[in-house]
This record gives structure tokens, C-alpha cells and sequence, in this order.
């Protein structure tokens, strides 16, 4: 007994020697939120817990707040990391602070301008970018019908600022003979970009966009590259700064994919430091992977794990031999490639994360049917959507926009300083309003506040139409009430980034998704506070009016309405700063305005850009709740004071 537990140990100790050194301390590995990024992190990290006995945890942020806590070893692995690419990563490695191992991906990231292949094949002409100029007619912007529409990268990533540079540099952004330009458009996150890709292809739309691999949509869909000039170095690193005033056009580069680590992480983890370094995809195997992971709805976890046991000759030469074997051990696979699970296969799903696996739930999920029915609206009724958001656009949310923008900015100013007055009639609110304002424009941020200000306008006005006779309605219906009442406690309970979904890939990204979400989250209170308040109007008072002959028109519009107007304002109170709040989520499916800023500050970490847009929304904030309140609370203090009056007369 002695003897074998001695030859155990032994066996044993290269391989607890791997994370022995931590002190119990978990490597941290930062939570990336790309499918590329999250499987190979699951991957690094597998081999981490299972190989060489490494307890590991996920952090999760944005790229530049993980690359800042790589440098300050506060998590000790990025997964994936593009060479080259972020400058907080280059000063982390000129200051030995962090470094980039590996060579993860064989033959290097791609990236460049794609259009769908079957856009080449209906126009052969077009072949590079140079050929953008005639063909701009077919990448119509949709909120902009007399120009085209070129889908820039996420806000506040590295390619967001050379591909901006080169829409500048190769005149694309100049009309052409036929007055057509290309405008910049932003998705806003890496989600909504893949939505607005495969919502083009499900319609056999063109489409103009910036795109790269290792990607799942790489493998799903067939991608026709524009050809560029060839990559120059020195014009790239102009590209690169967003302050540069280059001209020069360069192709793309290919760059070296590898796994950032903290430097104390390679002095106390030298045998995973050597893995990590070994983990080599080729392209296609693991835009595979990712495509698998997307369209059977798994997590990092599950793909990597699936991905390892189907491929355990690969990871055999990443790992020592003791390692090898303890992983093929967890993962239940021989190392020869033959698995002992016979379950285990392309379909298969290697991880049981359901209900059923830990209490006997039966498996029930509604979740395949709604993305099934969703792409089926997309394929067959994409043009009925897209006519709504084209009406939406042109007769609503365009014509507010220009009006505001063709207004001085003191007019606007000086109107809402006036609204404040005739709201509060104090002096000093409507000065404080009127230096609020101006304080935004003093931070360069007007024209974002006034986008914001249009699609508030817009949602505010629609919820208003929509909200308030719903509001009548179910104040006289119980029947109504009943069924409608359920609906709203959805709308209102749901998390609000679940309406973007839906909205964006039957509306695309920009404007209209944005305001159709934010209807769907403002409607419930507005409905609530309308029926609570016209159900409250006293008995008394409404068989007076029927004893004075009032029809239930007259009765609604001379009694009811007039009662329930402080509630019915309070309703418009909660759906304007309801609205208000989601002007941040809809950034993130591409409305341009104050919420674009926040974004891409918080992408970027720029800590001045975000107090400065948060500044302003606050600011738009207290002015329209404080208008809004001083409205509805007005209202009720003149009922109150007539109602004092009349009782005063009436008294002895």
C-alpha cells in the first residue's frame, strides 16, 4: 500500500506542480463576450481545472477593462487577443507587465469589407472597393433612402477607427455622379452586427459591412471579400490613431491571434504558460466549432468540452503526458480517440446543464420554436417590416429629427426654459433648464441630444396614441381588463434587452428598432396609471353629469378625462423617463445619440466621454421629470383649491 501510494504521488506531481505554486489563488480568466473568444476560453480553461488541477474562475467586462486588469494581474488570461490591436495590451507589454503567447489560430485572424457572395453574382462588376461608386445604389441606407449604407464595426472597437478612416480616405463618403454616399453606421454591439448579417441573408438583401474570422457566421454564410490595395504598415498605423489626419488607403493585415497573460501568471504557472502557448485551430475547424456552439445554443463550456472530447489526439500535443491523461480521464475519452460515452458525438450536447439532470424535471423548452418562427417572419415577411420601419422613418422620426436640427440651438433652449417657467412659474428653474441645456452643447454633445431628444419625441407621442385609449378602454371593460392586465405584467416585468431581439431582426439595426422597444417598455404604466385614474373618478360626480343628460362621450371627455388627468400625467411622467432609460440599450442595436457615447465609453474606457454623455442624460432627465410632475401636479392643486373654494361658499 505504501508502495503504490508512493508511485500515485509521484505520478502525480508534475502535474499539481502546475497550479501548486498559486496558493490556492484561482486563475482568473477574463469572461469574453464573442463566441470565438468565450469557446476558446472555455477550452484554455478546461485544460487549466482538468488537466493540471487548476481551480479557475471567470471575470467577466469589456475588452479594455480586462486588458486593464491583465496588467494589474488582477485576472491572469484573455483567451483570445489580437496582435497589434489594442494599445492598452502594447503598453502592458512594453512595461513586462503582461504578454501575448501562442500563435492560436493557423495562418492568422482575417478580416476586411464583405458583401453576401450573392451580391457578386447578380453584379460581376463589382469587385474591389474602388467599384463602391457605381454600385451605391444597391446598399440603400434605410434611414437614409438617397445614400448608402456602410456597417462599420462595433462602438468602441479598434476597427470602428480605421474603418472610418478608409470610408474617409477612399472618397466613399463623397457623392458620387449620382449624389450617393456612403454614411458610417454603427451596430453598436457585436450581436446586433450578426443580426443585421443574417437578417440580410435570410431577405437576400445587399449589404455593405466590415467583417472578420474565426467567426460561426464565416462558416454559415457565404461572405464575398471586396479586394483592397495591399497592406501597408506605415498607413495602417495612421488608421489606427482615431486622431489621425491620413489620407493614405492600406489593405487589411493579418493578424497573429494569440492568449494574453499576466506576467506573474507565466512566472507561477510555467507548465499551463507552456500549454497555452501549444494551442494551435486551423480556420476551419474552429469557425466549425463556433458555428456548432451558435446553432445549437451552447455555451463556451459545453462547445469546448464537446470539441476536446472529439478531438483528443489535437490537445494531446498541447499538454504533457500526465496532463494528457487526466483530462482524458475527466473528459471520458482514451487517448487513442475512442470514447467511452457512446453518446458523445457532433449532436450530442457534453454537458446536461438542464433541469432534468439535477431534479427529474422534465425537459420542456418553447426556445427552438421561437427562433424557428422568428426566422420564418424574417424569410417571408422581412418586406411587409421593413415598409414599416420606411413609413416609421419617413413620417415620423426623420421629419422631427431635421426640424430639430434646422432649429437654432438657442430657440430650443429658450423654448424649454419657457415650458419650465409655465410648468413651476419659478424663475430659477427655468434659468437652470435653459444652463443645462447649454452645458451640453458646451460638452460637443447636441447633436447627440438632439437625436435623443427626436426618438423620445417620437416614442412619447406613439405611446401617448397608443397608451391612453387602452387605458380608457380597460377602465370600462373588465373583460378587457383581464386580458389585457397578464400582457402588461410581461412587457413590464421582462428585462428590457429582450425586446431588442426581435425588433432588430425584423426592423434592422438603427432608429426604429430602438423606438419600437422603447414603446414596448414605456406602454405599461402609461395604460395602468389612465385606467387607475378614470376608474377613481367619483360615482358621484358621473351620475351628475348623466342626471344633467350626458352621453358616455360626454361624461368621458367633460368629467372623466378632466379627473384622471393628474394620473394620466403621472402615466406620461413614468413613460417619458421610462423611454429615457432606454436610450443606452438602444445604443447597443445602433440609435445614434447620447447612449452612443456612453457605449462607446465604456468599450473604450474613456471616463471623461462617459461622465460627460451620463451628465447629459441626467441633465435631460430631471428637466422633463421635473416639467412633466409640475404639469400633472398643477392641475391637481387647481382642483383642490376650486374644490376649497366651492365648499367655503356653501358653508354657513
Amino acid at each position: 500500500m505504501g508502495l503504490l501510494l508512493l508511485c500515485l504521488s509521484m505520478w502525480s506531481a508534475p502535474v499539481m506542480a502546475a497550479c501548486g505554486a498559486g496558493d490556492g489563488k484561482p486563475v482568473k480568466f477574463g469572461s469574453l463576450t464573442w463566441e470565438s473568444g468565450q469557446f476558446i476560453s472555455s477550452v484554455l480553461q478546461i485544460i487549466a481545472e482538468d488537466g493540471y488541477g487548476c481551480d479557475t474562475d471567470l471575470v467577466p467586462g469589456a475588452g479594455p477593462a480586462l486588458e486593464t486588469a491583465l496588467a494589474q494581474d488582477d485576472i491572469q488570461v484573455i483567451g483570445e487577443q489580437w496582435v497589434g490591436r489594442s494599445p492598452i495590451m502594447e503598453e502592458a507589454i512594453a512595461a513586462n507587465k503582461a504578454a501575448v503567447i501562442g500563435d492560436t489560430l493557423q495562418g492568422g485572424a482575417t478580416q476586411g469589407w464583405y458583401v453576401p457572395k450573392y451580391v457578386l453574382d447578380d453584379n460581376p462588376g463589382l469587385k474591389s472597393y474602388q467599384d463602391l461608386p457605381k454600385y451605391a445604389h444597391l446598399f440603400t441606407d434605410p434611414e437614409d433612402p438617397t445614400n448608402a449604407r456602410f456597417l462599420n464595426c462595433p462602438t468602441g472597437w479598434t476597427c470602428e477607427i480605421f474603418n472610418t478612416h478608409l470610408l474617409k480616405n477612399t472618397g466613399l463618403t463623397t457623392p458620387n455622379s449620382e449624389g450617393i454616399k456612403f454614411n458610417n453606421v454603427h451596430p453598436g454591439t457585436g450581436a446586433a452586427l450578426d443580426a443585421a448579417i443574417a437578417s440580410a441573408f435570410e431577405q437576400r438583401r445587399p449589404l455593405l459591412f466590415y467583417y472578420w474570422q474565426p467567426t460561426g457566421l464565416m462558416a454559415k454564410y457565404d461572405f464575398a471579400e471586396l479586394a483592397f490595395a495591399k497592406h501597408d504598415e506605415l498607413c495602417w498605423d495612421k488608421l489606427l490613431d482615431a486622431e489621425s489626419q491620413t489620407d493614405c488607403v492600406s489593405g487589411f493585415p493579418v493578424s497573429n491571434l494569440g492568449i494574453a497573460v499576466s506576467t506573474p501568471f507565466i512566472n507561477t504557472y510555467p507548465q499551463l504558460a507552456t500549454a497555452f502557448k501549444k494551442v494551435q485551430f486551423a480556420p476551419d475547424t474552429l469557425n466549425g466549432a463556433i458555428l456548432q456552439m451558435s446553432e445549437n445554443k451552447r455555451s463556451g463550456e459545453a462547445q469546448a468540452r464537446l470539441f476536446l472530447q472529439q478531438n483528443p489526439k489535437l490537445w494531446q500535443q498541447w499538454v504533457t503526458p500526465e496532463a494528457a491523461q487526466k483530462l482524458a480521464t475527466a473528459l471520458n475519452v482514451s487517448l487513442d480517440g475512442s470514447t467511452a460515452d457512446k453518446d458523445t458525438n457532433m449532436g450530442a450536447n457534453p454537458i446536461n446543464t438542464s433541469a432534468a439532470a439535477f431534479s427529474g424535471f422534465p425537459e420542456w423548452s418553447f426556445e427552438n420554436q421561437l427562433n424557428n418562427s422568428l426566422s420564418y417572419v424574417v424569410q417571408n415577411f422581412g418586406t411587409v417590416f421593413r415598409s414599416i420601419s420606411h413609413g416609421t422613418l419617413t413620417y415620423l422620426l426623420l421629419p422631427i429629427e431635421k426640424l430639430m436640427h434646422l432649429t437654432p440651438p438657442w430657440l430650443i433652449i429658450g423654448l424649454v426654459a419657457l415650458l419650465g417657467w409655465l410648468a413651476t412659474r419659478k424663475i430659477w428653474f427655468a434659468v437652470s433648464c435653459a444652463l443645462g441645456l447649454f452645458l451640453i452643447g458646451a460638452f460637443g454633445l447636441w447633436p447627440a441630444l438632439v437625436q435623443t431628444m427626436a426618438l423620445l419625441i417620437v416614442s412619447v407621442i406613439v405611446t401617448m396614441v397608443v397608451g391612453i385609449p387602452m387605458g380608457i378602454l380597460m377602465a370600462g371593460s373588465s373583460s378587457l381588463r383581464k386580458v389585457v392586465t397578464p400582457v402588461l405584467d410581461v412587457m413590464q416585468t421582462m428585462p428590457s434587452f429582450v425586446y431588442l431581439i426581435p425588433v432588430l431582426m425584423l426592423f434592422g439595426i438603427g432608429k426604429v428598432p430602438a423606438l419600437f422597444a422603447t414603446i414596448i417598455y414605456a406602454l405599461p404604466p402609461l395604460i395602468r396609471l389612465t385606467m387607475l385614474g378614470i376608474k377613481q373618478v367619483p360615482h358621484e360626480m358621473i351620475e351628475a353629469g348623466r342626471s344633467f343628460g350626458s352621453n358616455h362621450k360626454q361624461l368621458l371627455i367633460w368629467i372623466k378625462l378632466p379627473q384622471a388627468l393628474p394620473s394620466i400625467m403621472a402615466g406620461i411622467n413614468q413613460a417619458v423617463m421610462m423611454s429615457l432609460s432606454m436610450v443606452v440599450l438602444a445604443s447597443m442595436i445602433g440609435a445614434p445619440g447620447l447612449g452612443e457615447d456612453v457605449l462607446q465609453s465604456i468599450q473604450t474606457l474613456n471616463i471623461g466621454q462617459g461622465l460627460q454623455a451620463g451628465t447629459a442624460i441626467v441633465i435631460m432627465a430631471i428637466i422633463i421629470d421635473r416639467i412633466t410632475q409640475a404639469f400633472g401636479q398643477g392641475r391637481r392643486a387647481r382642483d383642490e383649491l376650486r374644490h376649497s373654494n366651492h365648499s367655503h361658499k356653501l358653508s354657513p
